[in-house]
């Protein structure tokens, strides 16, 4: 037994340092390790790899406790004060990095100051009114638990324990119960080639107002930058230094005569929060530009390439016309075309039809497991996997079951993870291959280690209650979760309400509730509704062919390198260099900045008037399809919106100036507390 303890303990040590090689490469693909501060890559670090050793932790405790008759073990365990003290190591660390660390250190990359202690002092009053909000809630809920326990210790640790797990895990259940029909979905979808192309060209005019936008954007504070440039003397050689770091990595706007020259919202008095203000949003919008262009280029070179596909089929021969030099994939040197061909062709759509049935019986299994857990552990088709009786009457977890478990847990946190990135609400925040903003990377790892704790105990919930009641994970958590009446209910009958999510993703009601209420966009995913592909792809197609010649015409520029291609620079050369990074530094800047001063703008300025030409015939053909019924409509909305209320029900025109002009300023509580405007982000 004791050696066996010493294998199970070599082996927890080995799988750890391979997890935590992965989070590194994980990490390392999207932020530049080089230029972006250890303050950053070190928590970000930290709340990957330790929800990720869950996954290997919570078999083992199960693993642990399954004593056969005769006293052995079976599978990967470890002693009991182990599993206890890295329970607790995990879980605390895990808690304080998503409440506090890493909150505090993606405000204090996202504030503008210069100095640390400006940049500390914003970051917490950011965070303030969020954490005012949770203590708040967590008053009320320490009164109901002192008064179903009594004024205790054991009260106030279950209070603040019993709460992040329940937000973490009304936040798991929708975005699972969306990626278990999302995941499969896309995959089935994604297997016919030529459904694949025409999903990608729909996605191709939406991806390029979004990129026309992100440089408008950036245009408008660079000419800002440049206005303050020409009141350099008037300001303290501080602001100077300012203003001169901000204009070192800006572009000569004389070479883009597409730019507006409308009056910007320069004071008349430069102030330091007027310049922090302007440098946070000048390096957001550089970010949203970066993370546009690089969605464009990789959507032309994914059209390219599966274009080639669908023309492979008569010669049998696939050569791929876009290859990413960052791709792995690429770079196998033993296929052939005709291996090429066959792989692409034939193997791969076999491949995303059987992962997407694969998982979609899974899915289908976690949604049963997930009602049917409170009612009857027998009924749990995911808990009956991981666990067997054996010879005796005594419950077992084998390897085997082992395996399956981890199996379980990362399909579910991947369902999670895969919504994350899909839906479309939380504001300007993406991933991007080696130029993520900081406080988007500090971000999705908070989300990562927020999901992963209440996920890994409602996975075990779904084994028997003398098998998971038994595991230290349960001891530690799940007895306190369960401590009072409204706890144990909670547990047993809220992951039921994964059905919600499940019902609106699965028949379309995100996009029923855009139609009728204006407001559902935003939670709709890519591959939602066959409409849009079939109503868009056609135009996409022309953007992509039109894009494509650009880049195959020595004389014209594409967007997709509009940021680091001269005139002089061929297609090839500019298809083979990296994409553009993400850095602070205003001495990298240097050389984009040069290159954007004398990129030739012809092909840009034609794409803006497109767009504008083709928003413009977008709506009057709204206009034209609508009959009697929608003018009706149209009317009435009208009439109501530009009605005015009397001034009994606080409609006068001054009150509406009041409010208007509070909304502008703010008030001092809320402003002390991160009340400015957020730009649209959502802090979960």
């Amino acid at each position: 037994m004791g050696s066996t303890s010493v294998l199970s303990v070599i082996f927890f040590a080995v799988a750890l340092l391979i997890i935590f090689g992965a989070v590194l490469l994980l990490i390392r693909y999207y932020v530049p390790l080089r230029s972006t501060p250890s303050y950053i890559t070190v928590p970000a670090f930290l709340a990957i790899a330790l929800p990720a050793s869950i996954i290997l932790l919570v078999p083992i405790d199960l693993a642990s406790w399954a004593q056969e008759d005769d006293g052995d073990l079976k599978g990967i365990w470890l002693p009991e004060r182990v599993i206890l003290v890295s329970w607790r190591i995990l879980y605390w660390l895990t808690f304080v990095l998503t409440w506090a660390i890493l909150p505090l250190t993606g405000e204090y990359a996202d504030s503008g100051y210069r100095e640390p202690r400006k940049k500390l002092l914003y970051s917490l009053q950011s965070n303030g009114r969020y954490w005012l909000i949770m203590i708040g809630a967590s008053t009320l809920a320490a009164v109901y638990y002192f008064l179903q326990n009594g004024l205790e210790y054991l009260s106030l640790k279950g209070t603040v324990m019993a709460l992040a797990y329940a937000w973490g895990l009304i936040l798991a259940i929708y975005l699972m119960g969306h990626g278990l029909v999302a995941m499969p979905r896309w995959l089935f979808r994604t297997a016919s080639v030529s459904n694949r192309l025409r999903i990608t060209q729909s996605h191709a005019p939406k991806v390029l107002d979004r990129l026309m936008d992100s440089l408008d954007e950036v245009d408008k504070y660079e000419l800002q930058v440049q206005q303050l440039q020409s009141k350099r003397g008037a300001v303290s050689k501080t602001f100077q230094e300012w203003i001169d770091e901000l204009s070192d990595g800006v572009s000569l706007l004389e070479s883009r005569p597409t730019i507006a020259r409308a009056t910007t919202n320069v004071p008349v008095t430069v102030t330091e929060r007027y310049l922090a203000d302007l440098t946070r949003k000048l390096k957001r919008a550089r970010h949203r530009k970066m993370r546009f262009v690089d969605e464009w280029d990789r959507l032309v070179r994914s059209a390219q390439n599966t274009q080639a596909i669908l023309d492979s089929t008569s010669t049998q021969r696939l050569d791929f016309p876009a290859k990413d030099p960052h791709d792995p994939f690429f770079r196998l040197r033993f296929m052939t075309p005709y291996t090429r061909y066959i792989l692409h062709v034939h193997i791969m759509p076999i491949t995303y039809y059987a992962l997407s049935a694969l998982l979609s019986i899974a899915a289908v299994l976690v949604i049963w497991s997930s009602i049917v857990k409170s009612l009857s552990a027998e009924l749990s088709v995911v808990g009956l996997s991981v666990v067997h009786k054996g010879n005796s009457s005594r419950m077992q977890i084998s390897l085997a079951g082992q395996l399956t478990a981890a199996f379980w847990m990362l399909y579910m946190l991947a369902s999670a993870l895969y919504a994350v990135t899909e839906v479309k609400i939380w504001g300007n925040r993406a991933l991007v291959r080696r130029g993520t903003y900081p406080e988007s990377a500090t971000w999705y790892a908070c989300q990562l280690a927020k999901l992963s704790v209440p996920l890994a105990y409602n996975f075990i919930t779904f084994l028997p209650r003398v098998v998971y009641r038994a595991t230290w994970f349960h001891k530690f958590l799940g007895r306190l979760v369960v401590l009072t009446p409204l706890g144990a209910g909670f547990q047993d009958y809220f992951p039921m309400l994964i059905l919600v999510p499940v019902v609106m993703t699965l028949f379309g009601v995100y996009g029923r509730v855009r139609n009728v209420f204006g407001f559902g966009a935003a939670m709709v995913d890519d591959e939602d509704g066959e409409a849009g592909v079939n109503s868009s792809w056609r135009e996409g197609r022309a953007l992509i062919d039109r894009e494509i010649q650009a880049h195959g015409n020595a004389d014209a520029v594409g967007l997709a390198n509009r940021i680091n291609t001269t005139p002089s620079s061929s297609a090839s050369n500019a298809r083979s260099r990296p994409a553009d990074r993400y850095t602070d530094d205003p001495s990298a800047l240097v050389h984009a900045a040069t290159a954007n001063s004398i990129t030739t703008s012809t092909h840009t300025q034609r794409t803006r008037l497109e767009r504008a030409t083709r928003q413009a015939r977008m709506a009057e053909e709204e206009q034209d399809a609508g009959g009697f019924f929608d003018d009706l409509g149209s009317r009435l909305r009208n009439t109501f919106d530009t009605m005015e209320r009397p001034r009994w029900m606080m409609g006068s025109s001054s009150g509406a100036a009041t409010c208007r002009r509070q909304q502008q300023e703010g008030s001092g509580l809320r402003r002390w507390f991160g009340g400015g405007g957020n730009e649209g982000r959502v802090r979960l």
